[in-house]
């Protein structure tokens, strides 16, 4: 299964604290699929940790390559990504998670997400 990984997930894996994403996530996250973390995630966080809202144990500028070593695929915006109708709207306004879900929808992937305002929705992985 292809995952994409949202950015609370990323920063979870990135501190090594995957114990707070719940034992069902951290299973998925264990099993062999295909991690992907989508530069929409790491431009959100890049935001953020630019406005101190968000620390990082590494220079922001390593980050995409820091999600590399530990397996994650980066995926790019794509114009077609930035114009996707999603054909069940979320429950959120969150430009970001749009994204996401708009990247799943067109590439074939789950949104693997701690969000609850996602949880619901079709494109997003939730525990059995």
């Amino acid at each position: 299964m292809r995952l994409l990984l949202d950015s609370n997930v990323l920063l979870s894996i990135a501190r090594r604290e995957t114990g707070r994403l719940g034992n069902e996530i951290e299973k998925l996250l264990a099993a062999h699929h295909d991690w992907i973390a989508s530069t929409a995630s790491i431009w959100e966080i890049a935001i953020k940790h630019r406005l101190g809202k968000l620390h990082l144990d590494q220079p922001i500028e390593d980050f995409p390559s820091f999600l590399e070593t530990l397996g994650c695929e980066l995926i790019q915006i794509s114009p077609g990504h930035a114009v996707e109708e999603l054909l069940d709207a979320p429950n959120t306004k969150d430009p970001f998670d749009r994204m996401l879900l708009a990247q799943c929808q067109m590439e074939g992937m789950r949104l693997v997400t701690t969000d609850r305002a996602l949880a619901r929705h079709p494109l997003v992985w939730a525990p059995a």
